[in-house]
């Protein structure tokens, strides 16, 4: 398998080698004073420095939070570009967390950004949000697909003001969340050993027994550790889908920098556990 395979297969073979972990970078304010670093661009570097130094070289996949780095600008978008590129030089993929979602050109604009292969941010995959309607996503899905790259598409998120929009019923029965991972299914379609467009659900959603995840495709899955759930909890929350979840640890990882062995060992021990989860399943 070479780097120009689709993003989906890279993916399945990061998650059998390396286990299914995500960790993410999320350099905002408080965690840099608990890293006794200044809130400045030189704290930002160190950081991000230090949390790939420490754990790319062990999962599947990072995935940078980019709006922690363009609120200090230029020089910030600088630092996730070094970021990117040293993630990816130590083989985790980069899922690239910026949810855009727009129109027309700017949609290809934003894809341009993230998803061409010349681009200085090109990222393995990038979260967007379908909620202008999914065919906006049209420039972004082409793009992913002519460089070998992935979406994940916001699907059934775990913020609060979610369900509102999420569990809204359309008139044909269909909630609009059942509606997205319709469509993911059908981009998917034929794909093996796995399709390059994901969903993003959240592993604090609740019951999902009503929706059906087998979009045959990743589910990118924030809220494990700090947001509450666990590693044992995923095979109740996705069922029979849960080979395909990759779950996304941020400050149950960070809050142990920025001593890069206690990072390590965060990171171990809930690949380990994930791993348990999902052989038991």
């Amino acid at each position: 398998m070479s780097a120009n395979d689709p993003f989906g297969a890279r993916l399945r073979r990061a998650m059998d080698e390396r286990g299914p972990l995500c960790v993410g970078i999320d350099p905002h304010a408080s965690l840099l004073a608990a890293w006794g670093l200044n809130d400045d661009v030189n704290g930002l570097e160190r950081f991000s420095r230090t949390v790939v130094e420490a754990i790319a070289d062990r999962v599947a996949v990072v995935k940078p939070q980019s709006a922690f780095f363009e609120r200090f600008g230029s020089r910030g978008v600088a630092v996730l570009e070094r970021t990117v590129e040293e993630t990816r030089a130590a083989g985790a993929l980069v899922v690239m967390d910026a949810k855009r979602g727009d129109i027309g050109s700017t949609m290809a604009g934003y894809a341009q950004a993230f998803l061409h292969k010349d681009a200085p941010l090109f990222s393995d995959a990038l979260t967007v949000s379908p909620y202008l309607g999914y065919g906006s996503l049209a420039p972004a899905v082409e793009l992913a697909r002519e460089n070998g790259a992935g979406l994940f598409v916001l699907a059934l998120t775990s913020n609060p003001e979610g369900p509102e929009v999420q569990h809204a019923v359309r008139a044909d029965g269909r909630t609009v969340a059942a509606t997205v991972l319709a469509h993911l299914a059908a981009e998917n379609a034929g794909a093996e050993p796995l399709g390059s467009f994901g969903a993003v659900v959240g592993a604090t959603v609740g019951d999902l027994s009503s929706y059906d995840l087998a979009i045959n495709g990743p589910l990118l899955a924030p809220g494990v550790g700090a947001q509450g759930a666990t590693p044992a909890d995923l095979p109740a929350v996705f069922g029979r889908a849960v080979g395909n979840v990759v779950p996304n640890v941020s400050r149950g990882v960070l809050r142990h920098g920025p001593d890069a062995s206690a990072l390590r060992a965060a990171t171990e021990e809930f690949a380990r556990e994930i791993r348990a989860a999902v052989a038991g399943s």
